[in-house]
């Protein structure tokens, strides 16, 4: 099977912002990596298989050899300016992006929405982050007993646009909860509580299921991080197969669960893709990090999950590198696996092209009812 070519453009369906113009070396590392420190001395965040592959797929884009050094790289960088975002996002090859825009760096050249498709040269569409609308609900002041009905209607607000809306439970208690839709007195009486404390980051149990809940609500696909991030993460109450009670519940609704990222439990999430009719998988945010292994881990995902529900993203933030290194990855990582399975027998080239188009964007399309060419 020949690489998937740049032509085939790819629907992204989990990414972020970025920042549009030149950084230091330390602030480039920072966003190459799900630290949130920087690296001891004599290391860098940016010595391991994400910034390989940054080198590798990147430099050529802004002129210079693949695997050139990073100071290299960032003086050019620096030298294209902001329009080293637009060579890069262009050269990822896509169609459409699907940003999350509950996250956001105070940057004055942040690029999001409209003007990050621009640059991308693809259609932008939203993905709600369900903890995000909360936190700006209780910003803008609200009695207790208002919070359930006054979050209901501003996600209803946020949503009219959206093709998915998003949640971060993993990072904010993990999925061991009951998972069972809260009572409005439970609603009210956590609410109470939060407000009390000056409405911090959300973390409360009761709270973060009843945002989930409204999710299913909206009728729209639920993604949910899951796997591996940043340090505020519990690694094992991230596992997507703690939540398998509640997706028996949401099951009835025909709403659509995407789990996000996944790794290292991967294999949980192909198994779950494969036994509920309504959970997807996405390799989105994992390829990237994983440099030169994308493929064995690539088709890690492929030995359970049905080929029509497994999904691509770059979940890219910050860097427009990201994009970039999402796509490049994505591309070789799933033409090495098909070509593999063509060589043993175990598939045709028609069925190979099916299965690449279907993961690339025509599975999104479907999932997201999203009008991209």
């Amino acid at each position: 099977m020949e690489e998937l070519p740049a032509g085939l453009r790819l629907v992204d369906g989990h990414c972020h912002g970025v920042v549009a113009g030149p950084l230091t070396e330390d602030a480039f590392a920072l966003l190459a990596t799900e630290a949130s420190t920087p690296a001891p001395p004599g290391a860098s965040h940016l010595d391991g298989p994400l910034g390989l592959a940054i080198r590798r797929w990147c430099a050529p884009v802004l002129g210079l050899p693949a695997h050139a050094p990073v100071a290299e790289y960032l003086a050019r960088r620096t030298e294209f300016g902001a329009d080293a975002a637009r060579r890069l996002l262009r050269a990822a090859g896509l169609a459409a992006l699907f940003v999350d825009t509950g996250i956001r760096l105070p940057a004055a050249d942040w690029l999001d929405g409209d003007e990050l498709g621009a640059a991308a040269g693809a259609r932008v569409a939203e993905v709600v982050r369900l903890e995000a609308v909360a936190e700006r609900v209780a910003a803008a002041g609200v009695a207790a007993a208002d919070f359930a009905p006054a979050f209901a209607e501003a996600l209803g607000a946020a949503t009219r646009t959206a093709v998915a809306v998003k949640s971060v439970l993993a990072y904010r208690h993990g999925f061991a909860i009951d998972p069972s839709r809260p009572s409005r007195q439970a609603v009210t009486d956590a609410a109470g509580e939060w407000l009390r404390g000056g409405a911090p980051r959300l973390t409360d149990a009761v709270l973060l299921r009843y945002l989930l809940w409204c999710g299913v609500d909206t009728g729209l696909p639920i993604q949910l991080h899951t796997g591996f991030g940043d340090r505020s993460l519990a690694l094992p109450r991230a596992d997507p197969s703690l939540l398998r009670d509640w997706y028996e519940l949401v099951e009835p609704s025909g709403v659509s669960v995407v789990l996000l990222h996944c790794y290292p439990y991967h294999r949980q999430a192909g198994w779950l893709a494969h036994v509920y009719p309504h959970v997807y998988v996405d390799v989105g945010l994992t390829l990237g990090h994983v440099g030169a292994q994308a493929a064995p881990v690539l088709a890690e995902f492929l030995e359970l999950a049905p080929f029509t529900k497994v999904l691509y993203s770059s979940d890219a933030y910050g860097l427009p590198e990201l994009y970039l290194v999402g796509a490049a990855q994505f591309r070789r990582a799933l033409t090495h696996v098909l070509s593999d399975w063509i060589v043993a027998g175990a598939l045709t080239a028609a069925n190979a092209d099916r299965i690449a188009y279907g993961v690339a964007a025509d599975n999104a399309r479907r999932l997201y009812r999203a009008p991209v060419t």
